[in-house]
C-alpha cells in the first residue's frame, strides 16, 4: 500500500509538467440563413463560412495535396452541419466500392471525429462515402489499441452527396440530440477532427494538423471548437418492434433414443424509449428485448487452454460503451456484458432493463440493469446491475473512476464486483494506468471470507503513446485464484502476468515505397500461483512495415515456454500432456490495401507446438465485384501433429459472406460457416429495409446442420436448429 501511494505521488508532481500548450480554442460559425441538405453546399450561408485549414496527413505530412479539398462547419440552435466539396482531377477515379450501410470498403471518404465532453478519451465518428452511404462509430483510450473502434455503435443524423465532373460534394447533419455534451458559461467546448481520404492514392488531409506519429482518430490531439447559444434538446424516442416467426430444434425424446424436432412458432411484442432526462444524460429503456437482427459469431478454432473471447454486439449496450470499459490485463474484464442474456452463445429472454449514461457536473455516469426471465431449468432469472462513475483528474488528459457490478440470482445467490481505475498522463506521451477489482462472490465468502487478494485482480501499465521514434509499455497483473467477476470475462485466474514491448517506429516521408517501419520486441511471463512456477513465456522481435500505398505487413520469430500443470484437449482431436514445453516458430503476415478492389490479409504460422510441430493458414479475401455486390470469406487452416505419441489435427474454419446493397436503404446478407472440428455448417442470412433511422424491416433466417452424425449416440439429426423471424421497429420522435 505504501508502495501504491508513492507511486500516486509520482503521478501527481509529474502530471503538472511536461504538456506541450494547446492551441487556443476556434469558434465555429454559426449558419446566417437556410441551407438545403442536397450536397453541393452552394447557398449564401455556407459561402459566408470559412473553410478549414487542410494539412496532407499521408502518404507524406505537410506535403502537397494533389486535389482541392474545402470542408466548412458550422451550426444552428437544433444541428451540427459539415459541408465538403472535394474536387478531383480524374472523378471517374472516385472509389465507390459498397453501398452497405455502416461498412467501410476503402471507399472515398468524408469524415468527422467529436469529442462531445471535450474529454480527449471518446469520440464519435461520422464518416460518409460519394454514395451518400453512412458509417458511425464510438471511439475510446484515446483511439489507442485494437478495441479502440465500436462498429455497432450508431446514432441518428443525415447526409447528402452527389458526384459531377468536377469532384465530389457532401453535407452532413447531425441533431445535437444525438451529440450528448455539456454547456457551461453559455457555451460549449468540443474536440473536432475533420478528415477527406482518397483512395486510389491513398491520400489523407486532416483539419487539425495532425503528426502520423498519432492516429489521425486520437481524440486528444482535435481541435477544440466553441459553439456559442445553444441547448441541448431533449426528445423522447420510442421504438416499439413487432416480431414474429418460428424456431425448430432438435431435443432428445424422453426416453433418449432419439430426436425429434420442435417447433414453436413466435409472436412478440417490445418497446425501447430514449429520453434525456437532462442535457447530458439520457435514459434508454427496454420492455421484452429482443436481438434476433444481430449477426452470428464467427467459428473460432481454440489452440489454447484459456476461454475464447466474443464481442458484444447488441445495440442496445453500445451507447457509450466505452464508459463501461475495465479491462484489467491479459484479456480480463471487469465488465462483459454478453453474459447478460446469453448462454453459451444461445439468447435467453430479457425482460427489460434499463441504461443511464451521461455526465453529472464533472462526473461521466454509468448505470445499467437488466432482468432476464426464466429459462427451464438451465437457466434461472438473474438481475444484472451496473454503476460506473468516472471524473478528469490532475490534466485533462488523465480520469480516476469506479464501478460496481451485480449478477443477483432468483434463488437469492449472487455475486457482487468493484473496481477502482485511474489513467496518468505524466508528461509528454507517457500514461500511467493502475486498476484494481474483486468479486465478493457468495460461495467464496459463506467458506472462506473476505480475502481481498484471494478474488482481486490488479494492473499496472505504464506506456508511450506515440507512432514515431520509441515506443514502449510495461504491464504487470496479479489475478487471485478465486477472482469471478459475475458479470466479466476472466480467461484464466490465480496467476501474475509481466509483459513487456518495445518498439522504435521511423516515418519515412522520402521513400519512395515504404511510409513507416518499426522493429519490435514483445516478452511476456506468466507465473502460477498455486506452486509459483513460471506458468508462460513468450519473447518475440518482429519487423513490420506499412507502404505509400497502403500495404502492410510483418515477420516475427517468437520463442514459447510452456509448463503445463493440467493435460488439456485440442477439440477432442489431440491432447497436450502435463509437462514442460519449449518450442519456436515463424510468424508471417501480408496485408493488401484494403482500396483495392480485390484484398486479402495473409497469416502463415510454422514451427513448434509443444511436443509436436504446426502449420497454420489463414487468409481472408474481399472481392468488390461492384458497388452493389461484395464477396468476403476467410479460411483458416490448422495442422497439427505429435509424432511421439501419434496424435493429430486437422482443423478447417471456412467462412463465406456476401454483402449486398441496391441503395442507402436495402441491404441484404448471407453468411455461411463451416468447421469440421466443431462438426457444424451454419446460415445466417440478413435482409433489411431501412425506412429512416430506427426505423427498419429485417427478415432473418438462420438454419444449422449437424456434418458429422454418428458422434455421439443416438444418432444427431442433420438439422440442429432452424429460425425464420420477421421484425419490423418504428421509432416516433416526440
Amino acid at each position: 500500500m505504501r508502495a501504491y501511494s508513492l507511486l500516486l505521488l509520482f503521478a501527481w508532481t509529474t502530471a503538472a509538467w511536461g504538456f506541450a500548450q494547446s492551441p487556443p480554442p476556434m469558434v465555429l460559425a454559426r449558419l446566417q440563413g437556410p441551407i438545403q441538405l442536397d450536397g453541393p453546399s452552394d447557398e449564401a450561408a455556407w459561402q459566408a463560412v470559412a473553410p478549414l485549414p487542410l494539412t496532407m496527413y499521408l502518404p507524406t505530412f505537410e506535403g502537397t495535396p494533389t486535389e482541392h479539398t474545402e470542408i466548412r462547419i458550422a451550426y444552428d440552435e437544433t444541428y451540427l452541419y459539415a459541408a465538403g466539396r472535394f474536387y478531383d482531377s480524374d472523378p471517374t477515379g472516385i472509389r465507390i466500392n459498397s453501398l452497405y450501410r455502416d461498412r467501410w470498403s476503402g471507399d472515398d471518404a468524408f469524415a468527422l471525429f467529436i469529442d462531445t465532453f471535450n474529454d480527449n478519451e471518446n469520440a464519435l465518428w461520422f464518416m460518409t462515402t460519394p454514395a451518400g452511404i453512412r458509417a458511425d462509430f464510438a471511439l475510446s483510450n484515446d483511439g489507442e489499441g485494437r478495441n479502440a473502434i465500436n462498429g455497432s455503435w450508431n446514432t441518428f443524423w443525415d447526409v447528402a452527396t452527389q458526384v459531377t465532373p468536377e469532384g465530389w460534394f457532401a453535407e452532413v447533419r447531425i441533431p445535437l440530440s444525438s451529440l450528448r455534451f455539456q454547456e457551461i458559461d453559455g457555451q460549449v467546448v468540443m474536440g473536432l477532427t475533420a478528415t477527406r481520404y482518397i483512395a486510389r492514392k491513398n491520400e489523407r488531409v486532416t483539419f487539425p494538423a495532425i503528426s502520423p506519429r498519432y492516429p489521425f482518430r486520437k481524440p486528444s490531439v482535435a481541435q477544440d471548437v466553441v459553439l456559442r447559444g445553444i441547448h441541448p434538446h431533449t426528445p423522447l424516442y420510442v421504438t416499439p418492434y413487432v416480431l414474429g416467426g418460428s424456431r425448430q430444434a432438435a431435443t432428445l425424446n424422453p426416453a433418449q433414443t432419439r430426436y425429434r424436432q420442435e417447433v414453436a412458432f413466435q409472436r412478440e411484442v417490445g418497446l425501447d424509449a430514449r429520453y434525456s432526462l437532462t442535457p447530458n444524460l439520457t435514459l434508454d429503456l427496454t420492455v421484452n428485448t429482443d436481438f434476433a437482427q444481430v449477426e452470428a459469431d464467427d467459428q473460432q478454432i481454440n489452440l489454447t487452454r484459456f476461454s475464447l473471447f466474443f464481442p458484444e454486439k447488441r445495440q442496445f449496450f453500445q451507447e457509450r460503451a466505452a464508459l463501461f470499459s475495465f479491462a484489467t490485463g491479459d484479456g480480463n474484464r471487469l465488465l462483459h456484458t454478453r453474459r447478460i442474456g446469453l448462454r453459451h452463445g444461445e439468447p435467453l429472454r430479457i425482460l427489460g432493463g434499463a441504461r443511464l449514461v451521461g455526465r453529472i457536473g464533472a462526473w461521466d455516469v454509468g448505470l445499467l440493469n437488466m432482468q432476464t426471465g426464466r429459462h427451464g431449468r438451465v437457466a434461472p432469472s438473474e438481475n444484472f446491475g451496473v454503476l460506473r462513475l468516472r471524473r478528469q483528474v490532475l490534466n485533462p488528459y488523465s480520469y480516476a473512476g469506479a464501478m460496481v457490478t451485480s449478477r443477483i440470482g432468483g434463488q437469492g445467490n449472487y455475486n457482487l464486483a468493484y473496481g477502482l481505475d485511474g489513467v496518468v498522463r505524466l508528461f509528454g506521451d507517457d500514461y500511467l494506468t493502475m486498476k484494481w477489482a474483486q468479486s465478493l462472490d457468495q460461495a467464496f465468502l459463506d467458506t472462506l471470507g473476505f480475502r481481498p487478494f484471494e478474488t482481486g485482480q490488479a494492473y499496472l501499465s505504464w506506456e508511450r503513446r506515440s507512432n514515431e521514434g520509441w515506443e514502449y509499455e510495461v504491464q504487470a497483473s496479479r489475478a487471485g485464484a478465486s477472482y469471478n467477476p459475475g458479470i466479466g470475462f476472466v480467461r484464466r485466474p490465480g496467476y501474475t502476468y509481466f509483459n513487456g514491448v518495445l518498439s522504435y517506429n521511423l516515418l519515412l516521408p522520402h521513400h519512395p515505397v515504404l511510409r513507416t517501419h518499426s522493429w519490435n520486441q514483445i516478452t511476456f511471463a506468466r507465473i502460477r500461483q498455486s506452486d509459483g512456477h513460471l506458468e508462460s513465456l513468450y519473447v518475440a522481435p518482429w519487423w513490420e512495415f506499412e507502404t505509400k500505398a497502403g500495404t502492410s505487413g510483418w515477420i516475427e520469430p517468437r520463442f514459447f515456454y510452456e509448463d503445463v500443470a493440467v493435460p488439456f484437449s485440442l477439440s477432442g482431436k489431440a491432447d497436450v500432456e502435463a509437462g514442460r514445453y519449449a518450442y519456436f516458430d515463424l510468424w508471417l503476415n501480408y496485408k493488401m490495401p484494403l482500396a483495392a478492389l480485390f484484398s486479402t490479409n495473409t497469416h502463415l504460422i510454422t514451427g513448434g507446438f509443444y511436443d509436436g510441430w504446426r502449420i497454420t493458414a489463414s487468409t481472408a479475401p474481399t472481392w468488390r465485384a461492384s458497388r452493389y455486390i461484395e464477396f468476403g470469406g476467410a479460411y483458416e487452416f490448422d495442422y497439427l501433429r505429435f509424432p511421439e505419441r501419434e496424435q493429430a489435427l486437422t482443423s478447417h474454419v471456412i467462412r463465406f459472406r456476401i454483402r449486398t446493397a441496391l441503395n442507402a436503404r436495402f441491404s441484404a446478407q448471407a453468411y455461411v460457416q463451416y468447421s469440421n472440428t466443431a462438426h457444424a455448417l451454419g446460415l445466417n442470412t440478413i435482409l433489411r429495409y431501412n425506412f429512416a433511422e430506427g426505423t427498419d424491416l429485417w427478415l432473418v433466417y438462420n438454419h444449422n446442420l449437424n456434418t458429422h452424425r454418428d458422434r455421439f449416440a443416438p444418432t444427431l439429426p442433420i438439422t440442429a436448429s432452424q429460425v425464420l423471424v420477421f421484425k419490423y421497429t418504428y421509432t416516433l420522435a416526440l
